[in-house]
């Protein structure tokens, strides 16, 4: 539509300009108010259409945090049960510390445990819509500054540590597996010498390290506490 005025308003220049009906200054005159509306017509057109883009711009930051915030409270019930899991491993560990020496440990505690023991764990995020949303270079267009900042900030920054601290505490967990999967053997039919084992020098040092699992507990509650901040950002965005 405004291409059509455009191409109008030109022709109509054209034939004023060339018109021997006028005068020089009532050519002038009509030229200037033609190139007024041309450029008016023109400034309206972008306006309109810069509006459009910005429209659908925003509704796709909305699909977004929208969907985001959804992925982030599944993240925050993983990490929940994540924590539960790792308090339950510290705690199995410590009591095994706890042990004097060649003091055999109670058959209950370890069956209480005894998944605890063997369980390896980690945050599997949600993270997919905000990778594929980065990566088309689509974060810039999060007009809330805060929000943009903080959702980076906990996906490249905290998330990251989180591993980190979880890979490390896992290394751990997979020697102390190892050594144990090398070193159990049958005694009888029904019995082995896991109990034994239990009180093995080398298992107390992994124990010892195995028993504090503090730090990745620390990165987890700021992981929550950051995924939160950014569900209560999103609510106030779209009230």
């Amino acid at each position: 539509m405004a291409e059509d005025e455009v191409i109008k308003h030109t022709r109509k220049i054209y034939k004023i300009w060339f018109s021997k009906e006028h005068s020089f200054w009532h050519k002038i005159s009509e030229f200037l108010i033609e190139i007024f509306i041309i450029v008016f017509a023109v400034s309206l057109s972008i306006w309109f259409h810069n509006r459009s883009e910005h429209a659908h711009e925003q509704a796709e930051v909305k699909d977004f945090l929208l969907g985001l915030k959804s992925d982030l409270n599944d993240d925050i019930s993983e990490m929940q049960n994540d924590k539960i899991s790792f308090i339950e491993q510290g705690k199995i560990f410590s009591y095994i510390t706890s042990l004097k020496i060649k003091e055999p440990p109670s058959k209950d505690t370890i069956n209480k445990y005894l998944q605890s023991l063997f369980v390896t764990t980690s945050l599997n995020p949600n993270d997919g819509r905000f990778e594929g949303f980065k990566s088309s270079g689509k974060i810039g267009t999060i007009e809330n500054k805060e929000l943009q900042n903080d959702i980076m900030d906990l996906y490249q920054e905290e998330i990251v540590s989180l591993h980190a601290s979880s890979s490390g505490y896992n290394s751990w967990k997979i020697n102390f597996l190892n050594y144990v999967i090398e070193n159990q053997k049958r005694l009888t039919d029904s019995t082995s010498n896991f109990k034994e084992l239990m009180k093995d020098d080398k298992v107390y040092d992994f124990s010892t390290v195995l028993s504090h699992p503090s730090e990745v507990l620390a990165r987890y509650d700021t992981c929550i506490l950051q995924a939160q901040k950014i569900i209560g950002e999103i609510d106030q965005e779209y009230k």
